[in-house]
C-alpha cells in the first residue's frame, strides 16, 4: 500500500479541499499521513494568494522534492491556488515536481496519484466549478472544532485580490448539503464549527438569488451536539439587522465577528472597488456593539495600497486608535499580477508598506493588551485543545478567540482534565494577545 504525505498550506478553505482529497485517497485504499521521509508520494497543497504565501508553498515544494533523492517518494504533486494559477509554469520551472493539479481536478487525486505512480505524470486541469464542495473528510486539524466551507469563488472584484482569477466565480452550496455536513461533523465530535467563504455574506446569492447566511446560520444552531458557531469573513457592506439580530439570540452563534474592512478612507476603498468610508464604518460597528452586547470584533487591514498618501494612512491610524477592535491583522500591500490595482502607476516604495503595516500592529498590541487587562479577575469558557508540557499547563480557545489567528487562554488545574472538553476559567494575568489564569474551582 503507498503511503501519502500532504502538506496543505494557506487559508481554512484550502484545507477543507486538502482534507477532502485525503478522504478521497484513503477511500482509495492509499495510506495517508506518513512523514514526508516515509512517504511514496507527497502532495503539496498550495496558497497563492499574496508573494509571502508564494515564497511558502515554494520554499515546502523544494523541501519535499529533496525527498526524491534522500527518502523513497517517487511522485512529488503540487495542488491548490498556486498549481491553479500557473499551472504548467509550476513542472517547467520546478522539475523536481512531477504533476500539477489544478483545483477542478482535486476529485480526481486517486487516480492522479495511481497514474503518477504508473509513470504518466501529465498535468491535470478542470474547470473550477467541477470542484466538488460536498463529499467526505478527514479532518487535519482537533477532532472537535473545524471549518463548515459554505462557497468557492467570489463575485467581489476586489482590484487587489486575484481569487476571482483563482477560484472563479462565487458557487454556494444548497443550504441542505451545509447542513448534512454539519450534522455528520456534530455526530462525529465536532463541537465548534466554523463557517467560511471567501465572502460568507453573500453566501446563497448565486443559488436563492438573494443572501441565505441568516437562514443557514439557524438550521445549524437547530443540529445537536454543536455548542460554539462562529462565522468569519463577513463583508461590511452586507452586514444586515437580521444578521446581527439573530447572532444576538441564537446561544450557538458566538458573539464573534470578523469583518475584513482592509481600510477607512473612502478614497482608497473605492480604488480597492469596495463600499465605504470611515464614517459608514464607524455606523456599522456601533450598530454591532450596540446590537450584540459583548462582540468581539475582527478586522484586517492593508497599508501602502498604490496612491495611498500619508494622510490617509494616519486617517487608517486614528481610525484603529479610535475604534479599539479587539482583534485585528494588518498587511502590507502585495502587488499581485493580472490584478487592477497592480497596474496602479502610483505603487508605494515596498518598505513603506511594511514600516506602516508594522505600526498599525504594534498600535493594536497596545489595543490588545488593554482588552486584555479589561479581563483580568473575569472567568471565560475555554475549549480545552491541549497541554504544553514546556510549561506544564492546559491551553484553549474562550468564545472570543478564532483558531490559528487570535489568542490562546493557557490555565492551570489541580486535575487531569479531558482534551475537546469546555471548563471554566479565572483569568489572572495575561501575555500579549494571551490569557493566562486557573481552573474554576
Amino acid at each position: 500500500m503507498e503511503k501519502i504525505s500532504m502538506v496543505s498550506l494557506g487559508c481554512p478553505k484550502n484545507q477543507v479541499d486538502a482534507e477532502r482529497m485525503l478522504a478521497t485517497l484513503k477511500n482509495a485504499g492509499y495510506e495517508i499521513g506518513a512523514e514526508e521521509a516515509d512517504a511514496d508520494v507527497i502532495i503539496i497543497n498550495t496558497c497563492g494568494f499574496i508573494e509571502d504565501a508564494k515564497k511558502e508553498a515554494i520554499e515546502n515544494i523544494l523541501e519535499a522534492a529533496s525527498y526524491k533523492t534522500e527518502g523513497r517518494c517517487k511522485a512529488l504533486i503540487v495542488t491548490g491556488c498556486l498549481a491553479e494559477r500557473y499551472q504548467n509554469d509550476v513542472t517547467e520551472d520546478i522539475p523536481e515536481v512531477d504533476v500539477c493539479v489544478g483545483i477542478g481536478a482535486n476529485g480526481r487525486i486517486a487516480e492522479i496519484v495511481r497514474e503518477a505512480m504508473d509513470g504518466n505524470r501529465q498535468n491535470r486541469f478542470a474547470e473550477k466549478c467541477d470542484l466538488d464542495l460536498n463529499g467526505d473528510r478527514i479532518l487535519g486539524g482537533y477532532p472537535f472544532s473545524t471549518y463548515l466551507k459554505i462557497a468557492d469563488g467570489c463575485d467581489n472584484g476586489c482590484t487587489y485580490c486575484a481569487i476571482p482569477k483563482i477560484r472563479g466565480r462565487m458557487r454556494s452550496r444548497s443550504i441542505e448539503d451545509c447542513v448534512a455536513e454539519a450534522q455528520k461533523l456534530a455526530n462525529g465530535g465536532v463541537k465548534e464549527l466554523i463557517v467560511v467563504a471567501q465572502d460568507t455574506t453573500d453566501y446563497g446569492t448565486d443559488l436563492y438569488g438573494r443572501p441565505m447566511l441568516v437562514e443557514l446560520l439557524r438550521a445549524l444552531c437547530k443540529i445537536d451536539g454543536l455548542v460554539w458557531i462562529r462565522t468569519l469573513y463577513t463583508y461590511p457592506d452586507r452586514i444586515t439587522d437580521e444578521l446581527l439580530e439573530t447572532i444576538a439570540a441564537e446561544e450557538k452563534l458566538v458573539p464573534y465577528l470578523d469583518i475584513p474592512i482592509q481600510h477607512c478612507n473612502g478614497e482608497i476603498l473605492k480604488r480597492m472597488n469596495r463600499k465605504g468610508d470611515q464614517e459608514s464604518l464607524t455606523a456599522l460597528i456601533e450598530k454591532i456593539r450596540a446590537k450584540i452586547p459583548g462582540v468581539v470584533l475582527r478586522t484586517t487591514l492593508i497599508t501602502g495600497f498604490p496612491g495611498e498618501t500619508e494622510e490617509q494612512f494616519a486617517e487608517l491610524d486614528r481610525f484603529v486608535a479610535e475604534t479599539r477592535f479587539d482583534r485585528l491583522g494588518c498587511f502590507a500591500y502585495s502587488p499581485e499580477e493580472e490584478t487592477v490595482a497592480a497596474e496602479y502607476p502610483d505603487q508605494i516604495p515596498e518598505q513603506v508598506r511594511i514600516d506602516r503595516a508594522e505600526h498599525i500592529m504594534e498600535r493594536q498590541l497596545t489595543i490588545a493588551g488593554e482588552k486584555n487587562a479589561e479581563r483580568l479577575d473575569t472567568n471565560t469558557v475555554v475549549l480545552i485543545e491541549g497541554w504544553d508540557d514546556y510549561i506544564k499547563c492546559y491551553f484553549g480557545r474562550s468564545p472570543a478567540d478564532a483558531p490559528e489567528v487570535d489568542g490562546k487562554v493557557f490555565f492551570l488545574s489541580d486535575r487531569p482534565l479531558v482534551i475537546g472538553d469546555f471548563v471554566t476559567v479565572h483569568i489572572n494575568d495575561t501575555l500579549d494577545y494571551d490569557l493566562l489564569g486557573e481552573l474554576k474551582k
